[in-house]
């Protein structure tokens, strides 16, 4: 088997992982604490994917978005169940997150929000509401191109 697992560079890792447990119900696996007090490594479970994180190490060019002009990637979280979809968006802005799109239904047959974590990396929660195909996805696209509602 190959896995992608995605690995998040932060500020205060030990306040990441609070905060990653109290927005996205992560589970902390385990840390790895230097003799600095900051985190070296540490491994937490959201769903079924191990996310990786660790304090910033510029020395070694690892910087979190913080230092950067925003982030060059995203996360999103994707629900088995849409009715689920409520809760989660409460619980993450509950957090404190900085709201970037409200929950919406989209085009492409998802029901999705965006949001920037307060470490400056953006996560989407997203619920599967009907399956549609690129070449509808794509129809439904130009379609909205055509009425001013894309971009």
């Amino acid at each position: 088997m190959t896995t992608v697992t995605p690995y998040l560079c932060v500020a205060d890792a030990a306040a990441a992982l609070d905060f990653y447990a109290g927005a996205l119900g992560a589970e902390e696996l385990y840390r790895l604490e230097m003799g600095n007090g900051g985190i070296g490594h540490a491994e937490m479970r959201i769903g079924d994917t191990v996310v990786m994180l660790s304090d910033e190490w510029p020395e070694g060019g690892v910087v979190s978005p913080a230092r950067q002009e925003g982030s060059s990637t995203s996360f999103t979280v994707t629900l088995d169940d849409p009715a689920e979809f409520d809760a989660w968006w409460s619980r993450a802005v509950a957090a404190g997150v900085t709201v970037e799109r409200e929950p919406s239904d989209q085009f492409y047959g998802h029901r999705t929000a965006t949001f920037l974590d307060p470490f400056g990396h953006r996560w989407s929660i997203n619920a599967v509401l009907e399956e549609v195909s690129p070449e509808e996805m794509q129809r439904r696209l130009a379609r909205m191109e055509d009425e001013g509602e894309a971009g």
